[in-house]
């Protein structure tokens, strides 16, 4: 599990406001977050219509083109 190193941040009334963690783990949790949202993508359009390389192609031009 990630260690996340984090200090929190108070208003004059002591309610917590906001968070600081160190980059490099903030860096380690958009990864996360990424390859999380990624794999959710792939699962959802696992079953959708797959096109042949030319219809690929063809999709990839009009959408430029447009």
């Amino acid at each position: 599990m990630l260690k996340i190193h984090k200090n929190i941040i108070f208003d004059n009334k002591q309610k917590p406001i906001a968070v600081q963690i160190p980059i490099d783990e903030f860096d380690q949790l958009e990864e996360v977050i990424e390859n999380y949202g990624l794999a959710k993508l792939i699962d959802e359009v696992q079953d959708d219509e797959r096109l042949s390389l030319d219809d690929a192609k063809k999709y990839y031009h009009s959408l430029k083109n447009n």
